[in-house]
């Protein structure tokens, strides 16, 4: 259960089978928020309802006045037929970064908002200036006071033209979400363009925004006096492939897995067949079957570059692998603290700096007790696990629930030798 220390044991074990993709928790997620700009009725299909931050960010919106109803495992409908929606998120539960967009979301269409401040994974320095840029350069006010961050615009948002100093990708969902009612046009300059972004997009137009993406230079927003439902279909978790496919590839395995978003991972797919994995691209699911695991060198970037949540599992890759690999973050410099859990299994490595960097040995990980200290340092853990000798123990494993769907369920069905306790 969410805030309890469950436990996840992983044993030894080699993946077979197939396994289906499920929609993007990092899309999702924005597409509630994008609920909070009309009135009307919001349906979305390959929505990830088991997801803790999905449950989360849903009993925000009905906390808001919204009423959220699974009409199907994987399809949610949001409708909004009482009084008008509250303007100050008073949550006593565990906080996430998406309260950002909420803030933006509210103060675009109420003219005033009030929310916790962000929680979610802590990634070294991250903090949320870049959304008090936004909407202050669409003209809003912005403060915070005691826990909540503030805004408001009593006389609605106006376009403006937008730079941001770094391609952020939550700056720019926030940006989109509060243009598309801001008066007049709103040019958002060094956008983020990553698949969820473009998914946000593909939403809004069929709300009745009007938006249009050049490419990584800028996105022009027309504003609207309003916005009308609509029913959408949730990506598929570009995440959750790489961790099937680094799954199956470390344990030796044979897994086939469905939805696969190619197309969305071209870099991270290169380095990974540069590093030996064989991958068979079906009509829509890809193949993997592990073989061996050749070290790694790979920094992160913006898309389409390597997503900074995809290094923990690659980490996990190059546990595997024989000599040495090395991992910069350059969006979080620093974000290696999983690493020292790792360590616990047997992992040597060494910090240089900005750069970690991995002494594979072919294996040799052992089992021991371990603590996911977030989400993807969890999954990687898990992983690592799989390969390992003996059992592996990971402590706070409820973290791994926040971003991946019936994670041991799916792990199951391939065959892992996995039980939860706690």
């Amino acid at each position: 259960m969410e805030g309890e220390a469950q436990l996840l044991v992983v044993a030894r074990s080699r993946l077979e089978g197939n396994v289906t993709l499920s929609g993007a928790k990092n899309s999702a997620l924005r597409l509630l928020a994008a609920s909070l700009l009309t009135s009307e009725t919001l349906e979305l299909a390959n929505y990830p309802a088991q997801l803790l931050d999905a449950e989360v960010q849903a009993g925000m919106l009905r906390q808001l006045g919204k009423t959220v109803t699974l009409a199907a495992p994987d399809r949610v409908v949001i409708t909004e037929d009482g009084p008008p929606l509250l303007t100050t998120l008073d949550w006593p539960g565990r906080s996430i970064r998406n309260t950002l967009l909420v803030l933006g979301a509210l103060t675009a269409r109420m003219g005033v908002a009030a929310v916790p401040l962000p929680g979610g994974c802590n990634l070294s320095d991250r903090k949320f200036d870049l959304h008090i840029l936004v909407l202050e350069r669409l003209g809003a006010r912005v403060w915070q006071e005691g826990g909540l961050l503030c805004a408001e615009a009593p006389r609605g948002l106006s376009g403006a033209d937008i730079h941001l100093p770094l391609r952020s990708t939550g700056a720019t969902e926030n940006a989109i979400l509060a243009g598309v009612l801001a008066r007049g046009t709103t040019r958002i300059w060094n956008p983020h363009i990553r698949p969820e972004i473009l998914d946000l997009v593909a939403l809004l137009r069929r709300m009745g925004a009007r938006i249009a993406v050049f490419g990584q230079e800028h996105i022009a927003i027309e504003g609207v006096e309003g916005l009308h439902g609509a029913t959408h279909r949730v990506i598929a978790d570009n995440m959750e492939a790489i961790t099937w496919l680094v799954a199956a590839a470390i344990t030796g395995g044979d897994v086939e897995i469905f939805d696969f978003p190619s197309g969305d991972l071209e870099v991270v797919l290169a380095h990974l067949r540069a590093a030996g994995a064989s991958l068979y691209q079906g009509e829509r699911s890809v193949i993997v079957r592990g073989k061996f695991c050749y070290p790694l060198e790979i920094s992160t970037g913006p898309h389409p570059g390597i997503n900074s949540d995809v290094q923990p599992i690659l980490a996990a890759w190059a546990a595997q692998a024989r000599g040495e690999s090395r991992i910069v973050d350059l969006r979080f410099p620093g974000r290696y603290g999983y690493v020292r859990e790792m360590a616990r299994m047997g992992l040597r490595h060494e910090v240089r700096g900005d750069m970690l960097v991995i002494e594979g040995r072919g294996g040799g990980l052992h089992g021991a007790e371990v603590r996911a200290v977030d989400l993807r340092a969890g999954a990687a853990l898990a992983l690592c696990g799989l390969a390992a000798e003996g059992e592996t123990v990971i402590s706070d494993a409820w973290q791994i629930a926040r971003g991946y769907e019936d994670f041991g369920g799916k792990l199951e069905a391939l065959g892992a030798r996995i039980r939860h306790e706690g």
